[in-house]
């Protein structure tokens, strides 16, 4: 099980479009959920702060092993996913994957997550 938090910084002059991306996937919750199922993907939570001037969009997510990439997908909603990522998301800043010092997760939720 992988359990990541992952910063992104969002395009200068894109907080517009990001305000539309995140309404989009809030809208589109139910098909949203669908496509999580192949990727494996328990949780995935996007946090979002303006800091120094920049504006960072932050990736929370618990994903089991041997999940799709989402780049992999068909569905309709990645595909939006993923041309709202392009024009929002900096591609010449280096994510910042920040460290995983305590995972609690009980058992029982554990278990459910299991292949």
């Amino acid at each position: 099980m992988n359990v990541e938090l992952t910063r992104f910084r969002v395009n200068e002059g894109k907080s517009e479009i990001v305000d539309e991306w995140m309404k989009f996937l809030n809208d589109n919750m139910k098909d949203g959920l669908i496509t999580l199922e192949g990727e494996r993907m328990y949780v995935e939570t996007i946090f979002r702060e303006k800091l120094d001037g920049n504006e960072y969009l932050y990736w929370y997510s618990v994903q089991g092993e041997g999940g799709q990439n989402v780049e992999e997908s068909n569905h309709w909603i990645d595909k939006k996913h993923l041309k709202y990522w392009e024009e929002c998301i900096d591609s010449s800043f280096r994510p910042v994957d920040l460290n995983t010092e305590v995972v609690m997760i009980p058992e029982k939720v554990r278990d459910i997550m299991k292949p």
